[in-house]
């Protein structure tokens, strides 16, 4: 039995320069984002006969994994070569897909760590990132950029450049522990209770790429401006950076935001916040809001009764936790 853990995230800034249409046409993008501590496991184990089970929100029984009708279950088997006698089971510690926390791609990641080591093979963050990508990019035709593939591989406070040639660059941001706490002390996530398909807003944003370009430059460099930021443990300029960004962000495409979280962000930057954003996609999800600690009430109590979340950095990106017979 194998059991693999695999970190969700937050994206600070650069979201949407990630996608290929934006940074294989302008030089490149750039993301700051962070893994934390909500998570996806998948436990891998042998199965008596040739029949293949998986189980997420439903279960499938087939006879050959070709059968399955979760595309990540089915590529991720045939990609590592694990395609019979198994059984697989993914639980995730948030809701289903949808909540702007990275959470297919943190799957898709997961499966891999887990299967190469059902097979005996050890596989570093590079590797499991790019093959994640290949899965859900190339293979099963996904509008979607790379950052969530590769903070779920990597974990940790990274910043990412995703360059014309299709390689990407990870920079770790050197923050101490109790800086760390710090930053933690000055972020909430609330669910909005509102789930969307990422890849609808996705490919809206794709087709508007040259149309936006102006927004999409500013916010890669807002990539680097956020990072800087972190380094100096400047919280206030790191919401402020936030907020300008979900103001961009807002003008890419329709249903990135709604009247209601529109409502719902203004009452958070009454009660205090310094600034914020939904998290992915947009549409619903999470609202990640950077904030004064001595204002976190006010502003849980401002946005009510959407649940209020506290945000902790994982270090560490997708692991195995667990090896048994």
């Amino acid at each position: 039995m194998i059991i693999s853990r695999t970190p969700l995230r937050i994206s600070f800034a650069g979201g949407s320069t990630d996608l290929a249409s934006f940074y294989r046409e302008y030089g490149g993008g750039a993301v700051t984002c962070a893994a934390i501590d909500r998570y996806v496991h998948v436990l891998v184990n042998d199965k008596f006969d040739r029949s293949v089970r998986v189980a997420y929100s439903k279960t499938e029984n087939v006879d050959h994994v070709g059968d399955l009708q979760h595309g990540l279950f089915r590529e991720a088997m045939k990609l590592t070569g694990v395609t019979e006698s198994l059984e697989v089971h993914s639980v995730a510690d948030i809701p289903g897909e949808g909540t702007g926390l990275g959470s297919s791609s943190t799957l898709t990641v997961g499966l891999l760590n887990a299967l190469y080591a059902h097979r005996g093979v050890l596989k570093g963050p590079s590797q499991l990132a790019e093959e994640a990508c290949r899965i859900e990019i190339e293979i099963l035709g996904g509008t979607l950029g790379k950052q969530d593939q590769y903070i779920a591989a990597f974990g940790g406070l990274q910043y990412f450049e995703f360059r014309s040639d299709d390689t990407v660059r990870s920079t770790p941001i050197p923050l101490s522990r109790a800086a760390r706490a710090k930053l933690e002390e000055h972020m909430s996530l609330f669910y909005t209770g509102i789930t969307r398909q990422a890849q609808g807003i996705l490919k809206a944003q794709t087709e508007r790429t040259e149309q936006n370009r102006d927004g999409l430059i500013r916010m890669r460099e807002m990539a680097s401006e956020t990072r800087d930021a972190l380094v100096r443990h400047d919280w206030a300029g790191l919401g402020t950076l936030l907020d300008e960004g979900w103001r961009i962000k807002r003008s890419l495409s329709r249903g990135i935001s709604t009247p209601e979280i529109d409502a719902a962000y203004e009452r958070a930057k009454a009660a205090g916040a310094f600034g914020g954003k939904i998290s992915g996609a947009g549409g619903g999800g999470f609202l990640l809001v950077v904030h004064p600690p001595e204002r976190s009430a006010e502003i849980a109590s401002a946005l009510s009764p959407w649940f209020r979340m506290p945000v902790r950095i994982n270090a560490e990106g997708s692991r195995i936790l667990f090896v048994g017979e």
